[in-house]
């Protein structure tokens, strides 16, 4: 179904409107308030697409499968080098002054080398996350731009809380029937890789 919206072009002034003008000017004026642009348009609800969006769930399952690996990582690295320290403390009174300092200038370089490991380890997710949040743009994207052809959309707009958009007509939410057929690539992509277009209009 193709969703329509008016825009309407050009400013109504109430000040010209009320001064002398000729009749040509007076014409002119109301012709250019007048003027209209037909647009096709529909919106997509962000919030629901990373809800229902099976893709969205696999990228999420990667990284928090990612994320909670380097946190186990880290974790390990910090409860050998707390047991170090703590072994230092119980025997650093049967120890020279030399050899105390050199013990804890050894462990300092160990904290300084666990706080670089953590940091790039935040690095790396970041990086991945930057990654598949690029690779799940793109998907949707791509969808969305064979969609508006499909579909003779003009403007396709991402609609979600706080967002951009306070109010649209319930015909112009094209969410479930997007949903419905990224899910459909999605499933589909194990099955054959030939390229399937799921927004055809029947």
């Amino acid at each position: 179904m193709k969703r329509k919206a008016l825009l309407v072009l050009g400013t109504f002034l109430a000040f010209v409107a009320c001064q002398p003008n000729s009749a040509n000017e007076g014409n002119t004026n109301e012709t250019e308030t007048a003027k209209k642009i037909d647009l096709s348009i529909a919106y997509v609800n962000s919030d629901s697409l990373a809800t229902h969006y099976k893709y969205f769930e696999e990228v999420s399952k990667k990284l928090e499968d990612k994320r909670a690996k380097y946190e186990k990582e880290f974790a390990n690295r910090a409860s050998g080098l707390q047991k170090q320290i703590e072994d230092y403390q119980k025997t650093a009174t049967n120890m020279t002054i030399a050899q105390a300092r050199a013990v804890e200038e050894d462990l300092t370089r160990k904290q300084q080398n666990l706080q670089q490991y953590q940091q790039s380890l935040t690095q790396e997710l970041l990086k991945e996350e930057s990654k598949l949040n690029k690779e799940l743009y793109g998907k949707v994207a791509e969808f969305l731009k064979k969609y508006g052809e499909n579909h003779n959309l003009d403007l396709i707009f991402k609609h979600s809380v706080g967002g951009e958009i306070w109010y649209g007509d319930s015909t112009m939410d094209i969410t479930k029937e997007v949903i419905e057929g990224l899910n459909k690539e999605y499933e589909m992509k194990d099955v054959t890789t030939a390229p399937v277009d799921s927004t055809s209009t029947k």
